[in-house]
């Protein structure tokens, strides 16, 4: 089980990811992460663990952008790190989101977008 969650606006997206991904706290995860779009394109933080690791190590490595997804993750594929939390970026500097159900409950596979 997953939880994405997405900002596209105006404001600093990294606040209003992180008290999204609060709100999916109760879904159970064991890793988080942040990928926001900004002066240098995708910035990425990702941290093993709880959510309040995650904003420990956004507060040693902040990054800035007006939209970003944040994901917290099971690990189904691979042992719990920070290297295996989600999000991922691709080769082309692309968020790769490998598997999401949709709201219909349909599933969709290897979407990219930059």
């Amino acid at each position: 089980m997953c939880g994405i969650i997405g900002y596209v606006g105006n404001e600093d997206a990294v606040p209003i990811i992180v008290e999204g991904l609060k709100k999916l706290e109760y879904r159970g995860y064991d890793s988080a992460g942040i990928a926001v779009f900004g002066a240098n394109g995708f910035d990425v933080v990702k941290q093993k663990g709880r959510l309040a690791a995650l904003e420990s190590r956004l507060t040693d490595t902040p990054i800035t952008g007006t939209m970003g997804i944040g994901h917290t993750r099971w690990a189904t594929h691979g042992e719990p790190s920070d290297i295996n939390s989600h999000p991922h970026l691709g080769s082309q500097s692309k968020i790769a989101i490998h598997k999401l159900a949709s709201a219909s409950g349909k599933s969709k596979q290897n979407r990219h977008r930059s």
